[in-house]
């Protein structure tokens, strides 16, 4: 799920949608508008899943969409490889998903451990423990 928002009102630190996967924007430059046409926004952004970075140049005037990130909490139940079992504390519904990359969180996760996790265009990230 996502929402149109304009280019022109976007910041860094906000998540955009890029090749459908979501984005953390890091730079944000506007050019002026020429003689012959309307100004135009570069956008560098990282994708929250696969760690890429991804590059954007549009139109200030035009419309990108925006993810809509529902955050969540979670126990972890088990670890399994490079994966988390997790239990959403709301539905008490069990998933599996990747184990973060940062290795300060990898490093805080074991069974019992409370996290929150994010939800966004189909994915599902541990942001924290808590």
């Amino acid at each position: 799920m996502s929402k149109p928002v304009d280019v022109g009102s976007m910041r860094v630190g906000q998540y955009i949608l890029i090749d459908n996967e979501p984005c953390r924007i890091v730079e944000f430059e506007k050019s002026k508008p020429g003689k012959h046409g309307a100004a135009k926004a570069r956008i560098v952004a990282i994708g929250l899943f696969s760690e890429q970075k991804r590059n954007v140049i549009s139109p200030v005037d035009a419309k990108m969409e925006v993810p809509i990130i529902e955050k969540r909490s979670g126990q972890v139940i088990a670890l399994i490889g490079e994966s988390v079992q997790l239990m959403d504390l709301e539905s008490y519904e069990t998933f599996e998903t990747p184990l973060p990359r940062e290795e300060e969180l990898r490093s805080k996760l074991s069974a019992g451990v409370e996290v929150e996790y994010w939800k966004m265009s189909g994915g599902i990230k541990i942001v924290r423990t808590k």
